[in-house]
Protein backbone atom coordinates (compact mmCIF):
# COMPACT_ATOMS: atom_id res chain seq x y z
CA UNK A 1 0.00 0.00 0.00
CA UNK A 2 1.27 3.48 -0.83
CA UNK A 3 0.23 6.80 0.58
CA UNK A 4 0.51 10.05 -1.35
CA UNK A 5 1.66 12.95 0.80
CA UNK A 6 0.23 16.32 -0.30
CA UNK A 7 2.71 19.05 -1.01
CA UNK A 8 2.10 22.30 0.94
CA UNK A 9 -0.11 24.95 -0.63
CA UNK A 10 2.31 27.65 -1.75
CA UNK A 11 -0.28 30.39 -1.33
CA UNK A 12 -0.79 29.66 2.35
CA UNK A 13 2.65 28.39 3.34
CA UNK A 14 4.85 30.51 5.55
CA UNK A 15 8.51 31.41 5.29
CA UNK A 16 10.96 29.30 7.31
CA UNK A 17 11.52 30.76 10.76
CA UNK A 18 15.27 30.19 10.56
CA UNK A 19 17.15 31.83 7.72
CA UNK A 20 20.02 34.19 7.03
CA UNK A 21 17.52 37.06 6.86
CA UNK A 22 16.44 36.85 10.51
CA UNK A 23 19.80 35.90 12.01
CA UNK A 24 20.13 39.26 13.76
CA UNK A 25 17.95 42.17 12.65
CA UNK A 26 20.06 45.20 13.55
CA UNK A 27 22.00 47.27 11.04
CA UNK A 28 25.20 46.40 12.88
CA UNK A 29 24.58 42.70 12.34
CA UNK A 30 24.48 43.37 8.59
CA UNK A 31 27.43 45.76 8.42
CA UNK A 32 29.66 43.37 10.37
CA UNK A 33 28.34 40.13 8.87
CA UNK A 34 30.54 37.35 7.53
CA UNK A 35 27.63 35.58 5.82
CA UNK A 36 28.15 35.47 2.06
CA UNK A 37 24.40 35.76 1.46
CA UNK A 38 24.05 38.98 3.44
CA UNK A 39 27.13 40.41 1.74
CA UNK A 40 25.53 39.56 -1.60
CA UNK A 41 22.42 41.52 -0.60
CA UNK A 42 24.58 44.48 0.48
CA UNK A 43 26.27 44.35 -2.92
CA UNK A 44 22.90 44.14 -4.69
CA UNK A 45 21.64 47.29 -2.95
CA UNK A 46 24.88 49.19 -3.62
CA UNK A 47 25.20 48.10 -7.24
CA UNK A 48 21.57 48.98 -7.97
CA UNK A 49 22.17 52.45 -6.54
CA UNK A 50 25.18 53.07 -8.77
CA UNK A 51 23.39 51.59 -11.79
CA UNK A 52 20.70 54.24 -11.61
CA UNK A 53 23.31 56.98 -11.16
CA UNK A 54 25.07 55.76 -14.29
CA UNK A 55 21.72 55.54 -16.08
CA UNK A 56 21.02 59.17 -15.18
CA UNK A 57 24.23 60.25 -16.92
CA UNK A 58 23.27 58.18 -19.96
CA UNK A 59 19.85 59.86 -20.02
CA UNK A 60 21.45 63.30 -20.04
CA UNK A 61 23.67 62.26 -22.96
CA UNK A 62 20.67 61.04 -24.95
CA UNK A 63 18.69 64.22 -24.19
CA UNK A 64 21.56 66.33 -25.50
CA UNK A 65 21.64 64.29 -28.72
CA UNK A 66 17.95 64.87 -29.48
CA UNK A 67 18.95 67.94 -31.50
CA UNK A 68 22.02 68.54 -33.71
CA UNK A 69 23.50 71.54 -31.82
CA UNK A 70 24.70 71.21 -28.23
CA UNK A 71 21.89 73.34 -26.82
CA UNK A 72 21.21 71.49 -23.56
CA UNK A 73 24.66 71.67 -21.97
CA UNK A 74 28.13 72.97 -22.74
CA UNK A 75 30.50 70.66 -24.61
CA UNK A 76 32.71 70.33 -21.53
CA UNK A 77 29.72 69.31 -19.39
CA UNK A 78 28.71 66.79 -22.04
CA UNK A 79 32.22 65.29 -21.90
CA UNK A 80 31.87 64.88 -18.15
CA UNK A 81 28.45 63.24 -18.54
CA UNK A 82 29.58 60.47 -20.87
CA UNK A 83 32.82 60.00 -18.90
CA UNK A 84 31.06 59.58 -15.57
CA UNK A 85 28.48 57.32 -17.23
CA UNK A 86 31.29 55.06 -18.43
CA UNK A 87 33.25 55.03 -15.17
CA UNK A 88 30.20 54.27 -13.03
CA UNK A 89 28.69 51.67 -15.33
CA UNK A 90 31.91 49.77 -16.13
CA UNK A 91 33.72 49.78 -12.79
CA UNK A 92 30.81 50.04 -10.35
CA UNK A 93 28.14 48.03 -12.14
CA UNK A 94 29.19 45.78 -15.03
CA UNK A 95 32.38 44.33 -13.50
CA UNK A 96 30.91 43.40 -10.08
CA UNK A 97 27.24 42.91 -11.04
CA UNK A 98 26.86 39.12 -11.36
CA UNK A 99 29.92 37.90 -9.38
CA UNK A 100 29.42 40.15 -6.35
CA UNK A 101 25.66 39.63 -6.09
CA UNK A 102 24.44 36.35 -7.58
CA UNK A 103 27.87 34.68 -7.46
CA UNK A 104 28.41 35.68 -3.85
CA UNK A 105 25.00 34.34 -2.91
CA UNK A 106 24.81 30.99 -4.69
CA UNK A 107 28.35 29.86 -5.57
CA UNK A 108 29.20 28.54 -2.06
CA UNK A 109 25.85 26.74 -1.90
CA UNK A 110 26.36 25.28 -5.39
CA UNK A 111 29.62 23.62 -4.33
CA UNK A 112 28.18 22.47 -0.99
CA UNK A 113 30.09 24.91 1.24
CA UNK A 114 28.78 26.76 4.29
CA UNK A 115 30.41 30.04 3.21
CA UNK A 116 33.21 31.41 1.08
CA UNK A 117 36.76 30.51 2.07
CA UNK A 118 37.51 33.96 3.57
CA UNK A 119 34.33 35.55 5.00
CA UNK A 120 36.11 38.58 6.47
CA UNK A 121 37.89 39.31 3.18
CA UNK A 122 34.51 38.98 1.48
CA UNK A 123 33.09 41.70 3.75
CA UNK A 124 36.21 43.81 3.18
CA UNK A 125 35.66 43.55 -0.57
CA UNK A 126 32.22 45.15 -0.15
CA UNK A 127 33.64 47.97 1.96
CA UNK A 128 36.31 48.58 -0.69
CA UNK A 129 33.60 48.67 -3.36
CA UNK A 130 31.59 51.23 -1.37
CA UNK A 131 34.75 53.29 -0.76
CA UNK A 132 35.49 53.29 -4.48
CA UNK A 133 31.91 54.33 -5.21
CA UNK A 134 32.02 57.18 -2.68
CA UNK A 135 35.30 58.43 -4.17
CA UNK A 136 33.74 58.33 -7.63
CA UNK A 137 30.82 60.44 -6.40
CA UNK A 138 33.34 62.81 -4.80
CA UNK A 139 35.03 63.24 -8.19
CA UNK A 140 31.62 64.08 -9.64
CA UNK A 141 30.77 66.59 -6.90
CA UNK A 142 34.18 68.26 -7.19
CA UNK A 143 33.60 68.92 -10.87
CA UNK A 144 33.70 65.64 -12.75
CA UNK A 145 36.08 63.90 -15.14
CA UNK A 146 36.09 64.52 -18.89
CA UNK A 147 38.82 62.24 -20.25
CA UNK A 148 36.51 59.38 -21.20
CA UNK A 149 36.19 56.30 -18.99
CA UNK A 150 39.47 55.02 -20.48
CA UNK A 151 41.49 57.85 -18.82
CA UNK A 152 43.32 58.35 -22.12
CA UNK A 153 46.67 60.14 -21.99
CA UNK A 154 47.62 62.95 -22.47
CA UNK A 155 44.14 64.17 -21.46
CA UNK A 156 44.37 62.40 -18.11
CA UNK A 157 47.93 63.52 -17.35
CA UNK A 158 47.98 67.13 -18.58
CA UNK A 159 44.49 68.61 -18.84
CA UNK A 160 43.74 70.60 -15.68
CA UNK A 161 39.95 70.91 -15.64
CA UNK A 162 39.31 67.33 -14.57
CA UNK A 163 39.48 65.33 -11.33
CA UNK A 164 41.40 62.36 -12.67
CA UNK A 165 43.29 61.74 -9.41
CA UNK A 166 40.13 61.19 -7.35
CA UNK A 167 38.45 59.07 -10.03
CA UNK A 168 41.62 57.09 -10.75
CA UNK A 169 42.11 56.28 -7.08
CA UNK A 170 38.42 55.33 -6.85
CA UNK A 171 38.85 52.74 -9.60
CA UNK A 172 42.10 51.60 -7.94
CA UNK A 173 40.28 50.94 -4.65
CA UNK A 174 37.29 49.28 -6.33
CA UNK A 175 39.72 47.08 -8.26
CA UNK A 176 40.91 45.49 -5.03
CA UNK A 177 37.30 44.56 -4.31
CA UNK A 178 37.32 42.53 -7.54
CA UNK A 179 40.68 40.94 -6.71
CA UNK A 180 39.50 39.81 -3.27
CA UNK A 181 36.24 38.45 -4.68
CA UNK A 182 38.09 36.51 -7.37
CA UNK A 183 40.57 35.13 -4.83
CA UNK A 184 37.72 34.01 -2.57
CA UNK A 185 35.94 32.20 -5.42
CA UNK A 186 39.10 30.41 -6.59
CA UNK A 187 40.00 29.10 -3.13
CA UNK A 188 36.39 28.11 -2.39
CA UNK A 189 36.07 26.09 -5.60
CA UNK A 190 39.42 24.38 -5.02
CA UNK A 191 39.16 23.64 -1.31
CA UNK A 192 35.55 23.64 -0.15
CA UNK A 193 33.60 21.42 -2.55
CA UNK A 194 31.27 18.92 -0.87
CA UNK A 195 32.08 15.19 -0.94
CA UNK A 196 31.28 13.84 -4.40
CA UNK A 197 31.32 17.31 -6.01
CA UNK A 198 34.00 16.59 -8.62
CA UNK A 199 35.12 19.16 -11.16
CA UNK A 200 32.83 17.70 -13.79
CA UNK A 201 29.83 17.72 -11.50
CA UNK A 202 30.18 21.44 -10.92
CA UNK A 203 27.43 23.62 -12.39
CA UNK A 204 28.58 25.63 -15.40
CA UNK A 205 27.84 28.75 -13.37
CA UNK A 206 30.77 27.78 -11.13
CA UNK A 207 33.05 27.10 -14.13
CA UNK A 208 32.26 30.56 -15.55
CA UNK A 209 32.92 32.29 -12.24
CA UNK A 210 36.14 30.36 -11.76
CA UNK A 211 37.43 31.50 -15.17
CA UNK A 212 36.33 35.09 -14.53
CA UNK A 213 38.03 35.01 -11.12
CA UNK A 214 41.35 34.07 -12.71
CA UNK A 215 40.96 37.10 -14.99
CA UNK A 216 40.17 39.33 -11.99
CA UNK A 217 43.19 38.21 -10.02
CA UNK A 218 45.66 38.40 -12.92
CA UNK A 219 44.31 41.37 -14.88
CA UNK A 220 43.06 43.89 -12.33
CA UNK A 221 46.52 44.64 -10.83
CA UNK A 222 47.67 45.82 -14.28
CA UNK A 223 44.90 48.42 -14.35
CA UNK A 224 45.68 49.43 -10.77
CA UNK A 225 49.37 50.00 -11.57
CA UNK A 226 48.48 51.92 -14.74
CA UNK A 227 46.17 54.31 -12.91
CA UNK A 228 48.75 54.83 -10.16
CA UNK A 229 51.27 55.81 -12.84
CA UNK A 230 48.75 58.29 -14.30
CA UNK A 231 48.21 59.81 -10.84
CA UNK A 232 51.97 60.04 -10.21
CA UNK A 233 52.61 61.65 -13.58
CA UNK A 234 49.88 64.16 -12.88
CA UNK A 235 51.10 64.87 -9.34
CA UNK A 236 54.89 64.90 -9.61
CA UNK A 237 55.51 64.85 -13.35
CA UNK A 238 57.32 61.52 -13.80
CA UNK A 239 57.80 60.75 -17.49
CA UNK A 240 56.09 57.41 -18.05
CA UNK A 241 53.55 58.48 -20.67
CA UNK A 242 54.74 62.03 -21.54
CA UNK A 243 56.97 62.03 -24.68
CA UNK A 244 58.51 65.36 -23.63
CA UNK A 245 59.95 63.56 -20.58
CA UNK A 246 60.96 60.39 -22.34
CA UNK A 247 57.63 58.61 -21.87
CA UNK A 248 55.38 56.89 -24.41
CA UNK A 249 51.60 57.53 -24.63
CA UNK A 250 51.23 54.26 -26.55
CA UNK A 251 52.47 52.43 -23.45
CA UNK A 252 49.35 53.61 -21.60
CA UNK A 253 47.17 52.11 -24.33
CA UNK A 254 48.96 48.76 -24.07
CA UNK A 255 48.68 48.67 -20.28
CA UNK A 256 45.08 49.87 -20.11
CA UNK A 257 43.72 47.53 -22.78
CA UNK A 258 45.75 44.59 -21.50
CA UNK A 259 43.35 44.72 -18.56
CA UNK A 260 40.30 46.24 -20.17
CA UNK A 261 39.75 43.67 -22.86
CA UNK A 262 39.93 40.77 -20.40
CA UNK A 263 37.58 42.94 -18.31
CA UNK A 264 34.98 42.40 -21.03
CA UNK A 265 35.12 38.71 -20.20
CA UNK A 266 35.22 39.40 -16.45
CA UNK A 267 31.85 41.01 -17.11
CA UNK A 268 30.39 38.51 -19.58
CA UNK A 269 31.65 35.12 -18.35
CA UNK A 270 29.56 35.16 -15.13
CA UNK A 271 26.57 36.17 -17.23
CA UNK A 272 27.18 33.16 -19.49
CA UNK A 273 27.14 30.99 -16.38
CA UNK A 274 23.71 32.36 -15.49
CA UNK A 275 22.39 31.55 -18.97
CA UNK A 276 23.62 27.95 -18.76
CA UNK A 277 21.67 27.45 -15.53
CA UNK A 278 18.51 29.08 -16.82
CA UNK A 279 18.42 27.34 -20.21
CA UNK A 280 19.03 23.93 -18.66
CA UNK A 281 16.30 24.46 -16.05
CA UNK A 282 13.60 25.69 -18.39
CA UNK A 283 14.30 23.18 -21.14
CA UNK A 284 14.55 20.31 -18.59
CA UNK A 285 17.76 19.01 -20.17
CA UNK A 286 21.42 18.64 -19.30
CA UNK A 287 23.42 21.33 -21.12
CA UNK A 288 24.48 19.91 -24.47
CA UNK A 289 28.24 19.33 -24.54
CA UNK A 290 28.74 20.10 -20.85
CA UNK A 291 32.51 19.51 -21.04
CA UNK A 292 32.91 21.70 -24.12
CA UNK A 293 30.96 24.54 -22.49
CA UNK A 294 33.03 24.22 -19.31
CA UNK A 295 36.35 24.32 -21.15
CA UNK A 296 35.15 27.12 -23.42
CA UNK A 297 35.04 29.32 -20.27
CA UNK A 298 38.68 28.44 -19.60
CA UNK A 299 39.56 29.07 -23.26
CA UNK A 300 37.93 32.50 -23.15
CA UNK A 301 39.97 33.35 -20.05
CA UNK A 302 43.19 32.32 -21.81
CA UNK A 303 42.49 34.04 -25.15
CA UNK A 304 41.32 37.21 -23.37
CA UNK A 305 44.92 38.16 -22.54
CA UNK A 306 46.07 38.02 -26.18
CA UNK A 307 43.68 40.32 -28.05
CA UNK A 308 44.07 43.73 -26.39
CA UNK A 309 45.77 45.49 -29.31
CA UNK A 310 42.74 45.29 -31.58
CA UNK A 311 41.74 48.48 -29.76
CA UNK A 312 44.89 50.10 -31.16
CA UNK A 313 44.80 49.56 -34.94
CA UNK A 314 44.79 53.33 -35.58
CA UNK A 315 47.22 54.21 -32.78
CA UNK A 316 50.55 53.54 -34.41
CA UNK A 317 51.24 49.84 -33.89
CA UNK A 318 52.93 48.02 -36.78
CA UNK A 319 50.94 46.38 -39.54
CA UNK A 320 52.43 43.01 -38.58
CA UNK A 321 51.27 43.40 -34.97
CA UNK A 322 47.85 44.48 -36.15
CA UNK A 323 47.61 41.40 -38.39
CA UNK A 324 48.50 39.05 -35.50
CA UNK A 325 46.01 40.66 -33.13
CA UNK A 326 43.34 40.64 -35.82
CA UNK A 327 43.77 36.87 -36.16
CA UNK A 328 43.69 36.34 -32.39
CA UNK A 329 40.53 38.44 -32.17
CA UNK A 330 38.82 36.13 -34.65
CA UNK A 331 39.94 33.08 -32.65
CA UNK A 332 38.52 34.34 -29.35
CA UNK A 333 35.08 34.24 -30.95
CA UNK A 334 35.27 30.44 -31.20
CA UNK A 335 34.73 29.53 -27.51
CA UNK A 336 31.95 32.14 -27.28
CA UNK A 337 30.30 30.59 -30.34
CA UNK A 338 30.58 27.15 -28.70
CA UNK A 339 28.41 28.39 -25.86
CA UNK A 340 25.77 29.87 -28.17
CA UNK A 341 25.56 26.73 -30.33
CA UNK A 342 25.48 24.40 -27.32
CA UNK A 343 22.71 26.42 -25.69
CA UNK A 344 20.76 26.17 -28.95
CA UNK A 345 21.25 22.39 -29.04
CA UNK A 346 20.17 22.22 -25.39
CA UNK A 347 16.90 23.87 -26.38
CA UNK A 348 16.42 21.42 -29.27
CA UNK A 349 13.64 18.96 -28.35
CA UNK A 350 13.63 20.27 -24.80
CA UNK A 351 10.51 20.71 -22.68
CA UNK A 352 10.78 24.48 -22.92
CA UNK A 353 8.76 26.78 -20.69
CA UNK A 354 8.80 30.55 -20.93
CA UNK A 355 9.17 31.85 -17.40
CA UNK A 356 10.68 35.31 -16.95
CA UNK A 357 14.32 34.17 -16.46
CA UNK A 358 14.06 32.25 -19.75
CA UNK A 359 12.79 35.33 -21.61
CA UNK A 360 15.79 37.31 -20.40
CA UNK A 361 18.05 34.41 -21.41
CA UNK A 362 16.62 34.46 -24.93
CA UNK A 363 17.24 38.21 -24.98
CA UNK A 364 20.83 37.60 -23.94
CA UNK A 365 21.40 35.07 -26.73
CA UNK A 366 20.03 37.36 -29.41
CA UNK A 367 21.73 40.57 -28.31
CA UNK A 368 25.07 38.95 -27.44
CA UNK A 369 25.14 37.21 -30.83
CA UNK A 370 24.62 40.53 -32.64
CA UNK A 371 27.31 42.11 -30.47
CA UNK A 372 29.71 39.26 -31.19
CA UNK A 373 29.12 39.28 -34.93
CA UNK A 374 29.66 43.03 -35.16
CA UNK A 375 32.90 42.48 -33.23
CA UNK A 376 34.19 40.56 -36.25
CA UNK A 377 33.99 43.80 -38.24
CA UNK A 378 36.02 45.59 -35.60
CA UNK A 379 38.58 42.79 -35.48
CA UNK A 380 39.23 43.25 -39.20
CA UNK A 381 41.74 46.05 -39.76
CA UNK A 382 40.15 47.48 -42.90
CA UNK A 383 36.71 47.86 -41.36
CA UNK A 384 38.06 48.90 -37.96
CA UNK A 385 39.96 51.86 -39.39
CA UNK A 386 36.70 53.15 -40.87
CA UNK A 387 34.52 52.40 -37.84
CA UNK A 388 36.82 53.23 -34.91
CA UNK A 389 35.71 56.27 -32.89
CA UNK A 390 32.25 56.18 -34.46
CA UNK A 391 28.91 55.21 -32.96
CA UNK A 392 29.39 51.71 -34.38
CA UNK A 393 31.80 51.12 -31.47
CA UNK A 394 29.22 52.42 -29.00
CA UNK A 395 26.53 50.12 -30.39
CA UNK A 396 28.83 47.06 -30.45
CA UNK A 397 30.01 47.60 -26.88
CA UNK A 398 26.48 48.09 -25.57
CA UNK A 399 25.09 45.05 -27.41
CA UNK A 400 27.74 42.89 -25.75
CA UNK A 401 27.90 44.53 -22.32
CA UNK A 402 24.44 46.00 -21.75
CA UNK A 403 22.40 43.78 -24.05
CA UNK A 404 24.38 40.74 -22.95
CA UNK A 405 25.49 41.36 -19.39
CA UNK A 406 22.45 43.23 -18.15
CA UNK A 407 20.08 40.70 -19.69
CA UNK A 408 22.03 37.93 -17.94
CA UNK A 409 22.01 39.87 -14.67
CA UNK A 410 18.23 40.34 -14.80
CA UNK A 411 17.78 36.71 -15.82
CA UNK A 412 19.82 35.61 -12.81
CA UNK A 413 18.10 37.97 -10.38
CA UNK A 414 14.67 36.67 -11.46
CA UNK A 415 15.89 33.06 -11.39
CA UNK A 416 17.37 33.15 -7.89
CA UNK A 417 15.05 35.78 -6.38
CA UNK A 418 12.80 33.07 -4.84
CA UNK A 419 15.88 31.52 -3.26
CA UNK A 420 17.18 34.85 -1.96
CA UNK A 421 13.89 36.06 -0.49
CA UNK A 422 11.60 33.03 -0.29
CA UNK A 423 8.97 34.87 -2.34
CA UNK A 424 7.80 34.96 -5.94
CA UNK A 425 7.23 38.07 -8.03
CA UNK A 426 4.24 38.83 -10.32
CA UNK A 427 4.93 36.73 -13.41
CA UNK A 428 2.85 38.76 -15.86
CA UNK A 429 4.49 42.06 -14.97
CA UNK A 430 7.96 40.53 -15.02
CA UNK A 431 7.40 39.09 -18.52
CA UNK A 432 6.21 42.52 -19.66
CA UNK A 433 9.40 44.07 -18.25
CA UNK A 434 11.54 41.56 -20.16
CA UNK A 435 9.73 42.40 -23.41
CA UNK A 436 9.92 46.16 -22.84
CA UNK A 437 13.64 45.91 -22.05
CA UNK A 438 14.35 43.93 -25.23
CA UNK A 439 12.40 46.30 -27.46
CA UNK A 440 13.80 49.41 -25.79
CA UNK A 441 17.35 48.14 -26.07
CA UNK A 442 17.14 47.45 -29.80
CA UNK A 443 15.44 50.77 -30.46
CA UNK A 444 18.20 52.53 -28.51
CA UNK A 445 21.32 50.95 -29.94
CA UNK A 446 20.55 49.45 -33.34
CA UNK A 447 20.26 52.93 -34.97
CA UNK A 448 23.75 53.62 -33.64
CA UNK A 449 25.20 50.90 -35.90
CA UNK A 450 23.83 52.85 -38.86
CA UNK A 451 25.04 56.17 -37.45
CA UNK A 452 28.53 54.74 -37.03
CA UNK A 453 28.63 53.25 -40.50
CA UNK A 454 27.58 56.64 -41.90
CA UNK A 455 30.47 58.24 -40.01
CA UNK A 456 28.98 59.95 -36.96
CA UNK A 457 31.82 60.23 -34.41
CA UNK A 458 31.20 59.37 -30.79
CA UNK A 459 31.89 61.71 -27.87
CA UNK A 460 30.62 64.84 -29.68
CA UNK A 461 27.77 66.95 -28.32
CA UNK A 462 26.89 68.34 -31.76
CA UNK A 463 26.39 66.51 -35.06
CA UNK A 464 25.20 67.19 -38.66
CA UNK A 465 21.40 67.56 -39.06
CA UNK A 466 21.12 64.52 -41.37
CA UNK A 467 21.79 62.27 -38.36
CA UNK A 468 18.92 63.64 -36.25
CA UNK A 469 16.21 61.08 -37.11
CA UNK A 470 18.35 58.15 -36.00
CA UNK A 471 19.37 60.00 -32.85
CA UNK A 472 15.73 60.74 -32.00
CA UNK A 473 14.98 57.02 -32.42
CA UNK A 474 17.85 56.19 -30.11
CA UNK A 475 16.73 58.63 -27.43
CA UNK A 476 13.13 57.37 -27.65
CA UNK A 477 14.46 53.84 -27.23
CA UNK A 478 16.43 54.91 -24.18
CA UNK A 479 13.19 56.12 -22.61
CA UNK A 480 11.51 52.76 -23.24
CA UNK A 481 14.61 51.00 -21.93
CA UNK A 482 14.50 53.07 -18.76
CA UNK A 483 10.93 51.90 -18.12
CA UNK A 484 12.08 48.31 -18.66
CA UNK A 485 14.80 48.74 -16.02
CA UNK A 486 12.57 50.54 -13.53
CA UNK A 487 9.79 47.95 -13.55
CA UNK A 488 11.82 45.10 -11.96
CA UNK A 489 12.99 47.35 -9.14
CA UNK A 490 9.35 48.19 -8.35
CA UNK A 491 7.77 44.74 -8.49
CA UNK A 492 10.71 42.94 -6.87
CA UNK A 493 10.53 45.38 -3.97
CA UNK A 494 6.75 44.82 -3.81
CA UNK A 495 7.28 41.04 -3.74
CA UNK A 496 9.34 41.22 -0.54
CA UNK A 497 6.11 41.71 1.41
CA UNK A 498 3.30 40.67 -0.89
CA UNK A 499 4.81 37.97 -3.12
CA UNK A 500 3.52 34.45 -2.60
CA UNK A 501 5.75 31.97 -0.79
CA UNK A 502 8.15 30.32 -3.22
CA UNK A 503 9.04 27.08 -1.49
CA UNK A 504 12.49 25.49 -1.74
CA UNK A 505 12.46 24.68 -5.47
CA UNK A 506 9.83 26.58 -7.48
CA UNK A 507 11.60 25.91 -10.81
CA UNK A 508 12.24 22.19 -10.14
CA UNK A 509 15.95 22.70 -10.78
CA UNK A 510 18.75 20.29 -9.85
CA UNK A 511 21.45 22.40 -8.19
CA UNK A 512 22.30 22.06 -4.51
CA UNK A 513 20.92 25.53 -3.83
CA UNK A 514 17.46 24.26 -4.79
CA UNK A 515 17.62 21.32 -2.38
CA UNK A 516 17.58 23.55 0.72
CA UNK A 517 14.97 25.89 2.19
CA UNK A 518 14.20 29.35 0.81
CA UNK A 519 15.58 31.66 2.09
CA UNK A 520 18.57 29.50 3.15
CA UNK A 521 19.87 28.89 6.63
CA UNK A 522 22.78 31.02 7.78
CA UNK A 523 25.01 27.94 7.44
CA UNK A 524 23.28 26.93 4.16
CA UNK A 525 23.01 23.23 5.07
CA UNK A 526 21.91 21.33 8.17
CA UNK A 527 24.54 18.73 7.26
CA UNK A 528 27.30 18.65 4.68
CA UNK A 529 25.67 17.31 1.48
CA UNK A 530 26.92 14.24 -0.37
CA UNK A 531 26.75 14.73 -4.13
CA UNK A 532 25.99 11.48 -5.95
CA UNK A 533 24.52 12.79 -9.20
CA UNK A 534 25.72 14.68 -12.27
CA UNK A 535 25.02 18.35 -12.91
CA UNK A 536 21.61 18.97 -14.52
CA UNK A 537 20.45 15.37 -13.93
CA UNK A 538 16.69 15.80 -14.20
CA UNK A 539 16.07 12.07 -14.08
CA UNK A 540 17.69 12.06 -10.61
CA UNK A 541 15.47 14.98 -9.60
CA UNK A 542 12.33 13.20 -10.80
CA UNK A 543 13.22 10.09 -8.80
CA UNK A 544 14.08 12.20 -5.73
CA UNK A 545 10.76 14.05 -5.92
CA UNK A 546 8.83 10.82 -6.39
CA UNK A 547 10.58 9.32 -3.37
CA UNK A 548 9.78 12.37 -1.21
CA UNK A 549 6.12 12.55 -2.24
CA UNK A 550 5.34 8.84 -2.09
CA UNK A 551 5.92 6.78 1.04
CA UNK A 552 5.46 3.03 0.87
CA UNK A 553 3.92 1.15 3.81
Amino acid sequence: MSTIVSLPDQTTATLPKRSYLNDGYGLKSWLLTGDHKRIAILYLISITFFFFIGAFFAGMVRLELLTPPNDLMAADTYNKMFTMHGIVMVFLFLVPSVPATIGNFVLPIMVGAKDLAFPKINLLSWYLYVAGGVMTLAALILGGVDTGWTFTTPLSTHYLNTHVITAGLAVFVAGFSSIFTGLNFIVTVHRMRAPGMTWFRLPLFVWSHYAASVLMVLGTPVLAITLVLVVLERLIGIGVFDPAKGGDPLLFQHLFWFYSHPAVYIMILPGMGVISEVISTFSRKRVFGYTAVAFSSVAIAVFAFFVWAHHMFIMGISNYSALVFSLLTMLVAVPSAIKIFNWAFTLYKGSITFETPMLYAFGFMGLFTIGGLTGVFLGSMGMDIHLTETYFIVAHFHFVMVGGMLMAFLSGIHFWWPKMTGRMYPEGLSKLAALVTFIGFNLTFFPQFILGYLGMPRRYAAYPPEFQVLNVLSTAGATVLGVGYLLPMLYLTWSLKYGKIAGPNPWQATGLEWQIQSPPLTTNFEETPLVDYEAYDYEWLANKTKHEVQTVG
